[in-house]
């Protein structure tokens, strides 16, 4: 019986190197192992990379291809694309256990020492030399590129402490205290956004990715380094902030380009597994599909807006951070009016603008418009786009032989009446206003007759948004929330506002 066919606690009973070589023990490289264990999960049909969703026909198989090419990876793409997700889930592809050497600090393979510590260990105890198991999860390591990362703290550096303490001269292997790549031996070493690394780090990559020899202060070392590289690195990067040198670019051997979600139900899966929901919000706050669309519908359009530095990229974080916040604004709502729960409002996306805020990169033009103004003309935008899968088109309501279904709506408004939503109303006061202006349940009942009560309300906000979106309704930002009126009429009446008195003045709110 080989040692691979042994279980866990089988194998982490064996605990010398003369149990190791009687199980049949057998180096491999963690290449060669990554390899093997993918072969396995391609014929056993499991999937590769759970939760990674877009990619099953485009960046998978390329990473898959890479991994049984033996290939170093770069993930070359935009923020949020889940590249470092990747290469952190390439950890389920290793074995669950490997042996090392007790006490090694490289991770030394007992059939193949590498450091000056195993090999002089095994020479004095043979056999006997005791092993301890490496489990998978501790065979990953990360670094973020920054400018003050040092050869030292990837490579290593003579340590005098070391030296002094054990009373050896500088010129002893034994003084070298090891950076995180020797420390990263048979594991898989991951480096996000290779060109913030200054170019004469980058040089210290070159031997190791082509022979693992490493240079620390003119010791001449052979230390043949088994480790699997990946990269991750933002095109933005290359020209704003560094470059990846070209010939450690030339021995990276597979480049593979990702991308944001292709449609709204991938983004929607992506959102969905990520977010955090307390338990109290899913008991509180009830969703629907039209809202998550609508989070989903924001940065697609942020993606193409003109305000938003494209070279950037918009995060699928902003989506999640988006979603979280909508579901605190209702909660925020039911709290402050002392109710059980409530139904999310179109308004409550209005709530997310802090997420947003936070999450794109705004070019000059954006700048001088202010994220706070771009982030509500996003979500102004998503809402006009949605409104046209749910509702007629409203150019072309106007030219309906049948009737223009929107006319009863423009009417009331164009009769003077003004309509209040503030981002605190009741329950009972939101159905209330909505129902007060005419035409609007109607417009609900003729598109979507089958909704329950929540549902009808949800919709016909939705309506009125939309409505304002495409400029048959005027409506204007508060700081409490939103007010709708006649578009054109506000221009010379203010008019009166639900729930005010008549004697207004001139309504400073405008």
């Amino acid at each position: 019986m080989s040692y691979r066919s042994l279980k866990a606690s089988k194998l982490l009973a064996i605990s010398t190197l003369g149990e190791l070589k009687a199980a049949g023990y057998e180096t491999r490289s963690i290449k060669q192992e990554l390899r093997d264990n993918l072969i396995d999960r391609i014929k056993e049909k499991e999937v590769v990379f759970p939760g990674i969703w877009g990619y099953e026909d485009t960046v998978i198989p390329d990473v898959e291809r890479a991994i049984l090419s033996m290939h170093h990876i770069n993930l070359l793409g935009l923020r949020g694309q889940a590249k470092t997700r990747i290469a952190r889930l390439m950890v389920n592809l290793l074995d669950e256990y490997i042996p090392v050497v007790a006490g090694s600090e490289l991770n030394d393979d007992p059939l193949m020492p590498l450091s000056r510590f195993a090999v002089d260990l095994i020479a004095e105890k043979g056999d006997q030399t005791p092993i301890t198991w490496l489990h998978r999860n501790d065979r990953y390591t990360e670094k973020l590129a920054t400018p003050d990362v040092s050869v030292a703290d990837l490579i290593g550096d003579v340590d005098p402490i070391k030296a002094a303490t054990l009373k050896l001269p500088y010129s002893d292997e034994r003084t070298i205290h090891y950076g995180l790549i020797p420390r990263s031996h048979r594991c898989i070493f991951v480096i996000n956004e290779l060109p913030d690394l200054q170019a004469r780090i980058q040089v210290s990559l070159f031997n190791i990715l082509q022979e693992g020899d490493i240079q620390i202060r003119g010791f001449k070392l052979r230390l043949p380094l088994d480790i699997q590289f990946v990269f991750t690195a933002n095109p933005e990067d290359y020209t704003n902030r560094g470059s990846i040198v070209t010939p450690l670019k030339d021995r990276i051997d597979s480049q593979i380009v990702t991308h944001y979600p292709k449609s709204i139900e991938i983004g929607k899966k992506i959102t969905m597994q990520e977010a955090v929901v307390k338990t109290e919000q899913k008991g509180m706050v009830k969703t629907n599909d039209l809202i998550a669309d609508l989070i989903e519908q924001i940065a697609l359009e942020a993606r193409e807006s003109e305000y938003v530095d494209s070279k950037s990229g918009v995060s699928a974080r902003m989506t999640i951070s988006a979603y979280e916040n909508l579901l605190s604004s209702a909660e925020r709502r039911a709290l402050i009016n002392g109710e059980k729960d409530t139904y999310v409002r179109i308004a409550d996306l209005y709530g997310v603008v802090p997420a947003i805020c936070g999450k794109v990169e705004l070019v000059y033009e954006g700048e001088v418009e202010g994220p706070v103004i771009v982030a509500q003309n996003l979500i102004g935008k998503a809402i006009r786009n949605q409104f046209l899968a749910y509702f007629p088109n409203p150019e072309k309501a106007k030219k309906d032989k049948r009737g223009n279904p929107y006319k009863k709506i423009t009417d009331w408004f164009g009769d003077g009446n003004v309509m209040d939503f503030l981002n605190e109303l009741t329950n009972r006061d939101y159905e209330a206003r909505l129902r007060t202006i005419d035409g609007l349940d109607d417009l609900v009942d003729q598109f979507h007759p089958r909704l329950s009560k929540t549902e009808k309300l949800f919709m016909m906000e939705f309506a009125l948004h939309g409505l304002a979106e495409h400029s048959l309704v005027g409506k204007k930002a508060m700081d409490t929330g939103l007010t709708f009126k006649d578009l054109l009429g506000s221009m010379f009446n203010p008019g009166t506002s639900f729930g005010e008195e008549e004697e207004e003045d001139d309504d400073d709110r405008f």
